[in-house]
């Protein structure tokens, strides 16, 4: 072990012995009231000691407030470096940072929040393929070229030059192109939900408005037979629906054909109830009794 390591490790005596300047330090950034004993002084190096002092700060148990004070070479005066709080080995700290990807929950977003999809993301595949580009702002858009920026560049030109000119019979759209033929057939989405987003989904939408459910084990009949059922399109026809029904409480919710409640369609009338038998002993009404002889009585 080296002299100058020796030495680093060992405080030095006039900053060690410089517990006011750094109480002092402490107590004027600090609250008052909030700075407690002395806890120890760390050798930061040559002539740098650190003096820690407990944290009285409610909700910082076991915190330090840290001053580390200095003095330059042949000098006999200790000068103030900074003042920090820091955690100690018992303190409490913060769980660890989370990203926000891995934080966000379903019904976490509101109005004008973006939640970007990654470019490999399983839940979606490619819509259609060929030489032709994905929209703009897509997550799967290829590095804009400087030459197929200028392209288009261009192409916008003569496009908004052009506008006045042409009639409504000549399409903006270069037929022939698979953008063109995929936009005639509805399928102009650059992605798509991929059989693992399908069966994500149903797994989600089952778990929530399916079979299992207590409203359902409860229910006169399955939505399938309910008149209230909007079917989906696609593969999921064959099993989900929207429910349309107000007074349900899965309306405007996708729900399983195996699913149902109180509110079916063909649900069986209520009979009335049945009218109670009048009481035998009328308690509520009144007899008239006479106070005198009936009129024109002689007697």
């Amino acid at each position: 072990m080296s002299a100058a390591t020796t030495r680093s490790r060992t405080p030095d005596r006039l900053c060690a012995e410089a517990v006011d300047l750094a109480r002092s330090a402490a107590e004027e950034a600090a609250a008052p009231g909030v700075v407690g004993e002395h806890v120890s002084a760390v050798s930061e190096g040559d002539r740098v000691v650190t003096h820690l002092f407990e944290c009285k700060e409610i909700g910082y148990r076991g915190w330090r407030w840290a001053v580390t004070v200095a003095r330059a070479s042949r000098s006999k005066l200790v000068t103030l470096d900074e003042t920090v709080l820091l955690p100690g080995p018992d303190s409490l700290q913060a769980p660890e940072w989370v990203p926000w990807s891995d934080r966000l929950r379903p019904g976490d977003m509101g109005p004008g929040d973006l939640l970007p999809t990654e470019a490999a993301d399983l839940r979606l595949e490619p819509g259609y393929s060929g030489e032709d580009t994905p929209p703009p702002n897509s997550a799967v858009t290829d590095a804009v070229t400087p030459q197929a920026l200028a392209d288009l560049v261009e192409a916008e030109d003569i496009e908004v030059t052009s506008e006045t000119d042409r009639d409504d019979s000549t399409p903006l759209t270069e037929r022939g192109t698979i953008a063109s033929v995929a936009e005639e057939l509805g399928m102009r989405r650059a992605r798509v939900l991929s059989r693992y987003g399908l069966h994500i989904a149903a797994d989600r939408w089952d778990e929530s408005f399916g079979a299992k459910t207590p409203m359902a084990q409860a229910a006169p009949a399955p939505c399938v037979s309910c008149g209230f059922l909007l079917p989906l399109a696609g593969s999921l026809r064959q099993a989900f629906g929207v429910c349309a029904n107000e007074f349900s409480p899965a309306d405007g919710r996708v729900v399983s054909l195996a699913y149902g409640c109180g509110g079916h369609s063909e649900a069986a009338i209520m009979p009335t109830p049945p009218r109670p038998a009048p009481h035998v002993l009328d308690e509520l009404g009144a007899d008239a009794f006479p106070l005198g002889p009936p009129a024109g009585d002689g007697g």
